[in-house]
């Protein structure tokens, strides 16, 4: 029973499970990966593909611009990538149909006129509401928090509601601007504007998606810097009435046609099995969404093409999908998971790159213990690059639904310490972006998902 367990829950080199080899001679078969990963590592970084997801993504951005869901420029990064995926000699690249929501931003303002006259910056949220023709204007409101909104509910009637909340983490900050309209409209306010979800700022606002709740008014909304939270907030604690005048024609039109972006190498023994690697290609309708996230779909593009040039096949194939319509919520992948999930036993890894592509550390893992020992010998053929951390819990909103369902998940882990500094931002340029690293993240990426490609298994349940 003892050898049973050890068997189930990690390294052992008994007698296998479910006909499944014993997890020495999968490691043995790793290390023989070597040679091949300092290959894929060579070219990448020091070869003649250096630089070169770089340039593809410099190229890319500098031509289509920023990208969100629904608008001409993300049907034109479709073409342009569709394009340049069969100029590089990927196999089977196509587009699948989804339906994706076109939300457009349109003219907005925001201005104090009290305590004096001050021209804010604003960018309006994601799937929100213009005000009137005429704009909002009303006194302001400024609460700290969901739970301070609940103690002064009853002076929030025909106010705008300021929140100054404090940034702890982008996963627990980012509630307010989800929810922070219909929270504010539950007690009676007129509109409400979020203090950016970013630790630092150059007095530069962050936009992003935000859901109405269901039966709950819906209100104007929209994100203001850090700066101009931070100073309502100021003059509200010395009793000084603020105004300020709103003006968005921000409005949701009818759902449009768009594409999940798809190429391949095909498997030579197991064509039917995936290692999924992806990225976005829509963005947001600021910056050039070259960090968020061309990167990712830039090094998801740029593994195919580096074990391409070194004439590989593996023995599953590698497909790299290249997402549409991620940021309101990853509607393209949630649908392109409808539709591939009858085969979702032919899965064996599903990988995503969305927090940046800077200086690599790892890759953060998602499935069974069994899979996780695998996985990190894998991540010991990165040796060379100093990259072989494997962390707990692989993250991505494209992927989410394939992990819940039980396959393997990875995300890229970076340096990612100033990803939320330009994240949905005007910021968001190739200026981010270093060809150093992203030669790193490319090669990380392309080692990890050419040796799960070609194992003799699948990863473990």
């Amino acid at each position: 029973m003892l050898l049973l367990l050890s068997n189930a829950l990690g390294p052992c080199s008994g007698k296998p499970l479910n006909g499944r080899k014993p997890f020495a001679e999968t490691a043995k078969e790793i290390a023989g990966y070597a040679d091949i990963a300092q290959k894929i590592i060579d070219l990448a970084v020091y070869g003649k593909a250096q630089n070169r997801s770089y340039e593809k993504l410099a190229v890319f951005t500098d031509t289509i611009g920023n990208r969100v869901s629904g608008s001409e420029n993300l049907d034109l990064a479709i073409k342009y990538m569709y394009n340049a995926l069969r100029l590089d000699g990927l196999e089977n690249v196509h587009l699948e149909p989804v339906k994706i929501p076109h939300w457009v931003r349109g003219e907005e303002s925001a201005t104090m006129v009290l305590p004096r006259n001050h021209s804010m910056s604003v960018l309006g949220l994601g799937s929100s509401v213009g005000t009137p023709k005429e704009g909002i204007e009303a006194d302001v409101m400024v609460v700290e928090s969901f739970e301070e909104l609940k103690r002064r509910a009853n002076e929030a009637k025909g106010k705008i509601v300021v929140y100054n909340q404090p940034f702890v983490s982008y996963g627990e900050t980012v509630r307010y601007r989800a929810d922070g309209a219909s929270e504010a409209a539950k007690v009676g306010a007129v509109a409400s504007l979020i203090r950016s979800i970013t630790p630092f700022s150059i007095n530069s606002p962050h936009t992003g998606w935000q859901w109405y709740q269901p039966g709950v008014p819906k209100i104007p909304t929209a994100c203001i810097t850090v700066e101009d939270a931070q100073m309502m907030a100021r003059m509200a604690r010395r009793g000084q009435r603020i105004v300020v005048r709103l003006f968005m024609s921000a409005q949701t039109l009818p759902d449009v046609d768009s594409y999940n972006t798809v190429a391949e190498i095909v498997g030579s023994t197991h064509p039917e099995q995936v290692v999924l690697l992806s990225g976005h290609l829509d963005s947001w309708d600021v910056g050039q969404g070259a960090m968020d996230d061309g990167g990712g779909a830039a090094i998801s593009w740029e593994a195919l093409s580096l074990i391409r040039d070194l004439g590989l096949r593996p023995k599953r194939t590698l497909r790299t999908v290249l997402w549409t319509a991620e940021e309101p919520g990853g509607v393209g992948a949630s649908q392109y998971y409808q539709y591939h999930k009858v085969n979702i036993s032919n899965f064996d890894l599903v990988m995503e790159s969305d927090l940046g592509s800077f200086r690599p550390l790892g890759l953060q893992f998602t499935g069974s213990d069994k899979a996780r020992a695998i996985m990190k010998e894998v991540m010991q053929l990165l040796a060379p690059i100093n990259v072989t951390s494997l962390e707990e819990h692989g993250e991505g909103t494209d992927i989410n639904m394939w992990m819940e369902a039980g396959v393997p998940g990875a995300s890229l882990h970076t340096a990612d310490s100033k990803y939320f500094w330009f994240h949905h931002t005007d910021g968001d340029t190739m200026t981010v972006q270093s060809p150093e690293e992203m030669n790193l993240c490319s090669a990380v990426w392309a080692v990890a998902a050419y040796v799960v490609a070609d194992l003799d298994e699948m990863l473990p349940r």
